[in-house]
This record gives C-alpha cells, structure tokens and sequence, in this order.
C-alpha cells in the first residue's frame, strides 16, 4: 500500500467521525478494510474496472460491496512480474473525483 492510500484512509476516516460521528468512522474503516481484504482474490475481481486512461494496468474497485455502502474507490495495479503476484493499493478516492486527475498528484509514481 503507497504512502498515498494510507493518507487516503486516514483522511476518509477524520472527515467521517467529523460528519458522522466516530462509529461511524470504524463502520467505515471495516468496510475500507474489506474491500481491500477482497483483493487477495485476485486482481479481476467481479466488480472491478479496469483503468488504462488513468495508468498502465490500474484497476478500480468500489468499496460498496457486499451489502455495505460506500463512495470510495480503491484503485490498484496487480504487478505479475514478480512471483508471488502482488496487488499494490495506489489511492483510495471518493467516487465523485476525477480519478485520472488526483492519482499520481501525490508523487507516488503510477506509471
């Protein structure tokens, strides 16, 4: 997970408890957790998108799965070249962004 995603969660997390309250705000980071957790599936998870205008291989998955509510996505790229095959979690970002504009402004390279 990029120092960027770990950001992501911990902003998603402060303005939720701020808005919602702080049960919320672990309700929440379960379901951040989950859908993250869902990856070790593997990278072409049902649901999942693949996202080449963003990035070579990036892949987004939304956090609302499985009967839990959510405005986030996790984009990811699966990196098969090395063995095992890993899922690196890029950034988490709220569904309403213009994703290809926020990854990669952070500095963590995602090409």
């Amino acid at each position: 997970m990029t120092v960027a995603a770990k950001r992501d969660i911990q902003n998603i997390l402060v303005w939720t408890s701020g808005h919602f309250g702080a049960r919320q705000a672990r309700i929440y980071a379960d379901t951040l957790r989950q859908a993250i957790r869902a990856l070790t599936e593997g990278p072409d998870l049902l649901g999942s998108r693949k996202r080449n205008d963003i990035g070579e291989d990036i892949r987004v998955l939304h956090v609302a799965r499985g009967g839990r509510r959510g405005r986030h996505f996790v984009l990811y790229r699966a990196n098969s070249r090395v063995d095992p095959p890993t899922i690196d979690v890029l950034r988490l970002l709220h569904d309403s962004m213009d994703l290809p504009r926020h990854v990669g402004s952070s500095g963590d390279r995602v090409n």
